[in-house]
């Protein structure tokens, strides 16, 4: 190896498991960073979506919170949650805002993923996977969702798809084995 080879930073990277001859930057992704972000993303905006267009969520999260508040001391011992009657409104528009920032951001981080990949479906099945994990756990803990066993099923067979799909050796990664030959 050259002393100039030894200096450059690039190097050869991977994003959602896919190769890519790009410069390493101290903030460069995982394997499949690029790709979990962009379907975490897509879950937060899914979830401010149902909160913005659903008065009720809001405002029961609201009355739900002034109560706990009222129950710890922190407010006075009357629960009073005339506030959160004119309170979710704005709320409500910050979930909008939310949604259209979160979907701006997923966007670009899928564009990105796409980018680096040898192929778009690795890229794809992969934020997809994460998001349907993360709209799960966010219906979970906010909306208080359940999903039935064959809903479960259905995401270990996503998940052993794309386990296969990793798995298995891009057209790159055999050229780069043949011309090592």
């Amino acid at each position: 190896m050259t002393s100039s080879a030894l200096r450059s930073p690039s190097f050869r990277t991977t994003t959602c498991g896919l190769s890519s001859s790009r410069s390493l930057s101290p903030l460069s992704s995982s394997r499949s960073g690029i790709c979990s972000r962009s379907g975490f993303l897509g879950a937060v905006a899914s979830s401010s979506a149902k909160l913005s267009l659903g008065a009720s969520y809001i405002k029961g999260l609201c009355e739900a919170g002034v109560r706990r508040w009222t129950v710890e001391g922190i407010l006075t011992s009357e629960v009073d949650t005339t506030s959160c009657e004119w309170l979710h409104i704005p709320l409500r528009v910050l979930c909008g805002l939310l949604l259209l920032l979160c979907n701006t951001v997923m966007w670009t981080f899928f564009a990105k993923a796409l980018r680096h990949s040898s192929s778009s479906a690795q890229a794809t099945v992969t934020t997809t996977a994460s998001n349907f994990i993360f709209s799960a756990f966010f219906g979970h803990l906010i909306f208080g969702e359940r999903h039935a066993m064959l809903w479960w099923v259905g995401i270990f067979l996503t998940l052993l798809g794309l386990f296969v799909l990793h798995g298995s050796p891009s057209r790159d990664q055999k050229l780069d084995v043949k011309k090592g030959e």
